[in-house]
């Protein structure tokens, strides 16, 4: 595979050289203002970087802005002499030196140009011991710049300096920015003297001895900021910001692929975006990506985690052994990942546990059904590690699983998942839990129609689903949902033991609630006819008082039967409960949805009527209570007639829930004495 054109023309190094000059010079103020005046966007850290390259464009108005700054306009020259102690690459200086002459190293030049600029072209036309003569052209498409003309020139100085020799002496009156093809430069340098004592000693210090502890220093540090970054993102472009101190390159590539992610994390630099994918697809593949590649594997004694490639354009080719000195940082990031994927597990597990413990704490406060749906739902993410989570219960009377809560970021598909309601006939996966209760993996490929079209609703291919059983009794399920391609590899193993523990603490909680909902029930229930008793009656209508509205009448109507009595007498007291179970029947098929039935005490019926318009609204409801009462009951296989006695009370400002039924009761009393007053006139 042939790796991508890169885009970058000007290495890090070049524009870090330069800063670091400037910054040596004018201070932090000079280098601000050469910013501003180049009209940079990239802070000075992101130039100094060596892995980050910028334009062409960039580099001049770099160099130009730094020649005014300084004032001297001999500036870009100071630069390139400077070199060995502000801009170029330790690991360049060692492959450099390991070259052995100043005369090997000539014949080099033209393979390390490219480490620092992909612009222009250098040839070596005569080489020798002390001399040599160099030919150097920028590309068709690119304006000449004396400045760069002048870098380069002092760049070139710096050989001998390598090998402890004084600077080579360079004459140039040939120069593109004259009209000329290319720029001619002509170098000469002091030969390196066979015998110790007459070397010339140019600094006390050795470049190479420099370079090396430099080196050394790169790596111990370099291990200090992998092992310091705290997610994989962060530690992956420190790699690369390291890699580029090892090797330069005009671009690099690099792929890991990190356990319980489906998709590998991938860090590029200096490469088209477009270009990224299929390129690390290759790298991790193994691909040969060339001789233009400087490829190593990021691996430890405990795992491979990928592969980081430095790239140089097609026809380009690495210099000496780069590979070891990339493998170098390679096996130091290999640790730091080892360690950040075992503190990420740590990590996650701690997170998980505190996850449980808190839907423990929200599950033991959770009394209503529908609160622990929801205390459930929203803790599946955090424990199992899911893109969606839902609780939906089964209901026996419809025959159907009913969605009841649902975890998701995306509320639109959150919506419709609530919406949803599955049945065994339409869902065999359904029929299989009701019959087996055995948790399933559905995918939206191997699923029933049903399931693949709300799978592509809800735009999720992965589910598991856990049966919630309580006592035997199928009473729901519990599921845990991922996007394409962000499911975990085994959804058999941990993950489904994690769901299903969940599920076990939503069973016992949703059978704790159904408790509690029976006795809170039987509270505020008769048992006999399932209505409202006086105490939940007589909260109905406070809540209806404090929430009345002038524009509207409320009415209550107070229901006492007539001859109850004497069906009790004669026919028994079962037949009496079955005549308080067909009226109640009878009562709540006549009331309208919002009206509140209920019974206070043996044979006495209450119902609140809100909203009404006026007198004649309650009159006419409380006609038609009395109406259900004129077909005859069924009892005991004999046709029993039972009237019922109304009195109507409409609530008048400053009434009480007693006040109010009080006058209900007695307007019932008057009507059953025989004084029919109009109701409602109480």
């Amino acid at each position: 595979m042939t790796p991508p054109r890169v885009t970058s023309e000007t290495s890090g190094a070049t524009t870090g050289g330069l800063l670091r000059y400037v910054r040596s010079v004018g201070g932090d103020e000079a280098v601000a203002e050469v910013l501003t005046r180049a009209g940079m966007t990239a802070s000075a850290a992101e130039l100094e970087d060596p892995s980050r390259w910028c334009s062409y464009d960039a580099r001049i108005r770099l160099f130009t802005a730094a020649t005014e700054v300084l004032g001297d306009p001999r500036t870009m020259f100071e630069v390139g002499a400077a070199a060995l102690r502000t801009g170029m690459s330790n690991s360049l200086v060692i492959l450099l030196r390991a070259m052995g002459s100043p005369q090997q190293v000539m014949g080099k030049l033209p393979r390390a140009v490219q480490k620092f600029s992909t612009t222009s072209t250098m040839e070596i036309l005569e080489s020798g011991p002390t001399s040599a003569v160099i030919r150097y052209r920028l590309h068709d498409g690119y304006e000449h710049s004396r400045q760069d003309c002048l870098y380069a020139q002092g760049l070139l100085t710096t050989v001998p300096m390598i090998f402890r020799l004084p600077p080579a002496r360079i004459e140039h009156d040939t120069c593109q920015s004259d009209g000329h093809e290319a720029c001619i430069y002509r170098l000469e340098w002091t030969p390196r003297s066979r015998l110790p004592w007459r070397r010339t000693r140019v600094d006390a210090v050795d470049p190479e001895l420099v370079a090396l502890r430099a080196q050394l220093q790169s790596l111990q540090s370099a291990a200090t900021d992998l092992v310091a970054g705290e997610d994989v993102e962060t530690v992956l472009r420190l790699i690369v910001a390291r890699a580029a101190q090892a090797v330069l390159a005009p671009a690099y590539l690099l792929a890991v692929e990190v356990p319980g992610s489906a998709a590998p994390v991938v860090h590029g630099a200096g490469l088209p975006d477009s270009a990224v994918p299929e390129l690390a697809a290759g790298l991790l593949a193994g691909d040969d990506l060339g001789p233009s590649a400087v490829v190593v594997d990021i691996a430890s004694p405990r795992r491979r985690h990928g592969r980081l490639a430095a790239l140089y354009r097609p026809g380009d080719n690495p210099m000496g052994d780069e590979a070891a000195m990339l493998a170098a940082y390679a096996g130091h990031a290999a640790a730091a990942l080892d360690l950040l994927i075992a503190l990420e597990g740590a990590r996650q597990e701690a997170n998980r546990a505190g996850a449980l413990l808190a839907l423990a704490h929200e599950l033991s406060a959770a009394t209503d059904i529908a609160d622990i749906g929801t205390v459930v739902a929203e803790a599946l993410p955090r424990v199992v590690g899911c893109t969606s989570a839902s609780v939906m219960l089964w209901d026996p009377t419809e025959g159907r699983l009913i969605a009841q809560a649902a975890a998701d970021p995306d509320e639109i598909r959150r919506s419709v998942f609530l919406a949803t309601s599955l049945s065994p006939e339409d869902t065999p996966e359904l029929m299989e839990m009701l019959t087996a209760r055995t948790p399933r993996v559905i995918s939206g490929e191997g699923s029933s129609p049903a399931l693949q079209e709300l799978l592509a609703e809800l735009r999720l291919s992965d589910v598991i689903a856990v049966p919630l059983v309580a006592d035997g009794a199928f009473i729901g399920i519990a599921t845990a949902s991922w996007e394409a391609g962000q499911a975990p590899d085994d959804l058999h193993g941990e993950v489904l033991d994690r769901l299903s523990g969940v599920g076990d603490q939503a069973v016992s909680a949703l059978q704790r609630a159904q408790l509690l909902e029976t006795v809170r029930h039987q509270a505020t229930h008769d048992a006999l006819t399932g209505l409202p008793n006086r105490v939940l009656f007589r909260e109905r209508l406070q809540e209806e008082l404090a929430a009345s509205d002038p524009g509207t009448v409320l009415a209550v109507l107070f229901c006492d039967l007539d001859r109850f009595k004497q069906v009790n007498d004669s026919l028994g007291h079962a037949a009496g409960d079955e005549l308080l179970r067909q009226v109640a029947a009878r009562l709540r098929a006549v009331i309208r949805p919002g009206d509140t039935v209920g019974r206070l005490s043996g044979d006495e019926f209450s119902i609140i009527l809100p909203g009404l318009t006026g007198l004649a609204d309650a009159q006419g409801l409380a006609d038609r209570v009395a109406e259900c009462f004129a077909e005859p009951f069924r009892l005991e296989g004999r046709t029993v007639e039972v009237g019922t006695s109304i009195g109507v009370a409409v609530h008048e400002r400053g009434d009480t829930v007693e006040a109010l039924l009080r006058r209900a009761d007695e307007a019932m009393y008057r009507e059953k004495l025989g004084h029919r007053a109009p109701r409602g006139a109480v």
